[in-house]
């Protein structure tokens, strides 16, 4: 394989020196001719390493050549220029300077370049003792020499978030990194387009790009545009990425709003997908999805420039020939072969995708209500719904439900998250025709009636306390009532 990249690089000086005497070195001359043999390559021109011109050595200087190379191991390294002592020394900037320079940079280190040499021979002028002024050229090589790169600087009123992140980036350091495994780690991340789409009545909107990548094949497992950036998008288009792949073991996202509501946390963990989170303003983190963004504004909206009006259908039905087609199927210049066959030729720790009841019953939020004993119902989101009247003798209710679509809710069970019911909006039309069902006991059977005639058993307990005790009773009887009594006992 004869690929430039892969060649050593040579010093271009002892590649020429070489060339010279490699043929002395090879076959060398007879005893008493070695000094000829000098003069007749003197006589010679040689192409000068850098410039298109001949260039011609003296004798002496070539016999020199010859004699280190022939007592080295190492001809190449003999012949290789010496690395001068005053390297990496400027020789342009005293220390003075070099130090103004630095304490100038410790300063201001959001400066940019230019501003560091004009401002530092501003100084000079008005200090002559430290001499001439350094040049742009010198100051921003001592500066690139010694790590004093242009820092971004933090926004006028910067929040406790802006500036952990910013000290974060100031201290640790910062690797690429690659899962092991093929769907072991995935990252979903939205995009706002650079140009807007027209709908069916004329208005304009900017799309939403949502997409999950595998972090180990770079495979794009699902690539969706939408209206708005929202967690019913992000489960929408998470869930498509689901059948088309299966689970993976790992999902990284930002700490968007939408990554963050109740239905996505609570579905990633009852699918057993860890949900990583990267650190707030540190972009670089999920930066091989930040690098198919480029991708997909250079390749495929640079193919739709000429078309009007682009609607949001066209939008998606292009996406996805161009993400099957051409992105998946390109060779990727990192990984060193196409993300289809990166997915196909590593080993994959993902698992079967569950039905779609499931999923959806997965993601949602998990809340407790309390039943309305008069009417049997509870209240979401200002919307009552009933409780079967079997379940009328509970008093808190357990239910499940995504936010964007009340038009589903579970009733599950609080310890087990088992489904027990599913909830319907009170019909209070319906409900006006006067149809009841007849109610009885939960916890009794059809045929249980109450039987029993006789006085309760605490109540006997008292009348023979009081007895014992001997005292008369506590009440004198009205005479026409024990007429009565004593009539009615004949």
């Amino acid at each position: 394989m004869n690929d430039k990249s892969s060649q050593i690089v040579m010093d271009p000086w002892a590649k020429l020196r070489f060339s010279v005497i490699a043929g002395l070195l090879a076959s060398p001359p007879e005893y008493g001719n070695l000094k000829e043999s000098f003069k007749l390559l003197a006589s010679q021109t040689w192409k000068h390493p850098f410039r298109e011109e001949r260039v011609i050595f003296h004798w002496s200087t070539i016999e020199r050549w010859y004699y280190r190379a022939k007592n080295s191991n190492d001809p190449i390294d003999s012949l290789t220029r010496k690395m001068r002592l005053d390297h990496r020394r400027s020789r342009v900037m005293n220390p003075l300077i070099i130090d103004c320079l630095r304490r100038q940079y410790l300063d201001h280190p959001n400066w940019s370049y230019q501003l560091h040499s004009d401002n530092l021979a501003a100084y000079i002028a008005l200090q002559p003792e430290l001499g001439e002024p350094p040049s742009y050229s010198s100051v921003i090589r001592h500066m690139k020499s010694r790590g004093w790169f242009r820092k971004k600087p933090l926004p006028r009123n910067p929040t406790s978030g802006q500036i952990r992140a910013y000290e974060r980036r100031e201290k640790r350091e910062i690797r690429s990194f690659e899962s092991e495994y093929v769907h072991g780690l995935w990252h979903l991340d939205f995009h706002v387009c650079k140009r807007r789409i027209m709908d069916s009545h004329g208005r304009l909107f900017t799309p939403r790009a949502f997409c999950v990548m595998d972090d180990k094949s770079r495979v794009c497992c699902h690539l969706q545009w939408y209206l708005s950036e929202s967690a019913e998008t992000l489960y929408h288009g998470l869930v498509q990425g689901f059948y088309k792949r299966g689970l993976p073991r790992s999902l990284m996202t930002d700490n968007g709003k939408a990554m963050l509501a109740d239905e996505i946390r609570n579905g990633l963990e009852l699918m057993g997908i860890v949900h990583e989170l990267t650190l707030p303003y540190s972009p670089y983190q999920n930066g091989k999805q930040e690098t198919f963004w480029s991708s997909l504004e250079g390749r495929l909206m640079k193919l739709l420039e000429g078309v009007e009006p682009l609607t949001l259908d066209l939008l998606n039905r292009s996406t996805q020939a161009w993400v099957e087609l051409e992105y998946n199927r390109r060779r990727h210049r990192e990984i060193q072969s196409s993300p289809i066959d990166s997915m196909l030729a590593g080993q994959s720790v993902s698992r079967d995708c569950p039905d779609s009841e499931k999923l959806r019953m997965s993601f949602c939020t998990q809340v407790k209500r309390t039943q309305r004993c008069s009417d049997g119902t509870i209240t979401i989101s200002g919307i009552r719904f009933e409780i079967p009247s079997r379940f009328r003798h509970l008093q808190h209710i357990f239910v499940r439900y995504q936010s964007w679509d009340l038009s589903v809710v579970y009733m599950v069970d609080g310890r087990t998250g088992h489904l027990l019911s599913y909830l319907k909006a009170v019909d209070k039309t319906e409900n006006a025709r006067g149809i009841r069902r007849s109610l009885k006991d939960v916890h009794l059977l059809e045929s249980d009636e109450c039987t029993s005639r006789e006085i309760p058993a605490l109540l006997r307990q008292y009348i023979s306390d009081y007895a014992a005790t001997g005292l008369p009773p506590g009440y004198i009887p009205l005479k026409s009532d024990q007429k009565e009594t004593s009539n009615d006992n004949r």
